[in-house]
């Protein structure tokens, strides 16, 4: 897709069913370089860093295969929203895809449910981002560091694109960096090679020495996933950000053939090398984390406040994502008139400036209530919102399902990218997420999540559904007249 010219301040129209939306306003901002590392740094979340303890705890080294489970369900999505995204690079991804093959009550439930689950990532990234100031520079109260990290990250998105994707590349080239000298260090550590180190050679005794590979048993390998799936959550962003890019189609498929090592090297290599270094139960894992652990394990001074620089850079990544991905959302949202149409409007640097203050008004808004009511308010918003990004992929498979038919009819020669197996490995797939989702039913804190999100995604469907027969209505009346 060539960059589109700006339309400055006027919004594209809505768009009746069955017909195409005109082109946006946004500007082709985002260098080859921004969408590499936003590929790369989109699977590396503050989840891995700060969770894998817990998931560790509950399944000891055979967290390696919740994570290579995990791992391949997102690797099926990503080659499906590839397939999609590389034929239509657009700002609306998955949600402007299942407007057009499942309809626009599709588009319209997934968009805006995808959207609030990124401003309430938004509140809780502020909010763990706040309290590593905090701990730095007590004299500055928590919420005024939020405050802070919230207002120059917004003021960075509404800047330019080319803003966010330079913020991000540096951010996630942190974090991709922090990732690989942790595995090549704790892997030489592993085998005593590691000079100035005083780790034992334990090669990979960890793995099976302490209670065997599951000492938990096999079924904490299903209680694994459910700790980790959602630290997976942010790989799609690419298929965004792509739409405003040089080359979309390009970096579409470059991401997607990419996502498999990417997986295998940042979540499998560094946990491996965590279980390697470390017995399973060891206390330090819990109390310091699995990353601290390791690096103290194998005498690296100061440890906790290199992770903990690490952490927040991986949480100025995920705020800086999470705002531009809600805005961009919304904007397509705004762009098919699902959604006020000052959200489709951008300015002369191709910013979709109300949609960008929507959606942060909104995580200001989330901030403030994880201060004032974090165990009622906040908390609902949290679990309303917790499966929605299992939801994301089921609509993924099902939209794949009906693009491929309608891409072949159309435009054959744009399937440059394609899913494996078809069929059967998408169908696969959506047994898989279905599967994760009724096992959730069977863990306290997961039921609340699924019957909560199901309970908002049900309300939003109706809206949807209310509008769609609303606009049917209105069109009948005009064809009367």
């Amino acid at each position: 897709m060539s960059a589109q010219p700006t339309t400055t301040g006027v919004a594209s129209p809505p768009r009746e069913p069955g017909q195409t939306p005109s082109p946006g306003g946004l500007q082709a901002g985002l260098k080859n370089r921004h969408l590499s590392m936003i590929a790369i740094g989109g699977v590396i979340g503050a989840g891995l860093f700060v969770g894998s303890a817990s998931g560790i705890a509950a399944a000891g080294p055979g967290i390696l295969l919740s994570y290579a489970l995990v791992g391949t369900m997102v690797v099926f999505v990503m080659r499906m929203l590839g397939e999609m995204a590389a034929a239509h690079p657009t700002s609306g991804s998955f949600s402007a895809y299942a407007d057009r093959a499942l309809g626009r009550w599709a588009g319209f439930s997934i968009g805006w449910l995808y959207w609030f689950f990124w401003v309430v990532v938004l509140a809780v990234e502020a909010t763990a981002g706040a309290a590593i100031l905090e701990s730095w520079i007590p004299s500055v109260p928590q919420w005024a560091w939020a405050l802070i990290v919230m207002v120059v990250l917004t003021a960075t998105n509404l800047a330019s694109v080319s803003s966010y994707g330079e913020f991000e590349f540096w951010f996630a080239g942190i974090k991709v960096v922090a990732i690989a000298a942790f595995i090549v260090i704790g892997g030489l550590a592993v085998f005593g090679v590691l000079p100035g180190s005083g780790h034992e050679a334990t090669g990979l005794d960890h793995l099976t020495g302490h209670g065997g590979f599951l000492p938990n048993g096999a079924g904490a390998i299903l209680t694994g996933v459910l700790m980790v799936v959602f630290s997976f959550m942010g790989s799609e962003i690419v298929t965004l950000a792509a739409g405003e890019s040089e080359d979309p189609q390009r970096a579409v498929t470059k991401a997607t053939n990419s996502v498999i090592w990417r997986i295998a090297v940042f979540y499998l290599g560094s946990i491996l090398v965590v279980v390697s270094l470390l017995d399973w139960d060891d206390p330090a894992i819990k109390e310091h984390g699995s990353y601290v652990a390791a690096l103290d394990a194998i005498g690296i001074p100061h440890a906790g406040q290199i992770m903990n620089v690490i952490v927040l850079t991986a949480v100025l990544s995920c705020l800086n994502s999470g705002l531009y991905t809600a805005s961009r959302m919304a904007y397509s949202l705004g762009e098919r008139g699902d959604a006020p149409k000052a959200f489709a409007r951008t300015n002369r640097r191709g910013v979709p400036r109300a949609a960008i203050l929507g959606s942060v008004v909104f995580g200001f808004v989330a901030v403030f209530f994880n201060y004032q009511w974090p165990d009622t308010v906040f908390l609902f918003l949290l679990n309303s919102s917790g499966a929605v990004a299992l939801f994301v992929w089921l609509v993924i498979c099902f939209t794949q399902l009906r693009m491929r038919a309608i891409l072949l009819r159309e435009s054959p020669e744009k399937l440059v990218v394609r899913m494996w197996l078809f069929p059967y490995l998408t169908w696969a797939t959506i047994a898989m997420i279905s599967f994760v989702l009724v096992y959730m039913l069977t863990d306290d804190a997961g039921r609340e999540q699924v019957i909560l999100s199901v309970l908002v995604a049900a309300l939003v469907v109706a809206i949807a559904l209310i509008r769609e027969r609303v606009r049917a209505n209105r069109g009948d009346a005009v064809v009367e007249r």
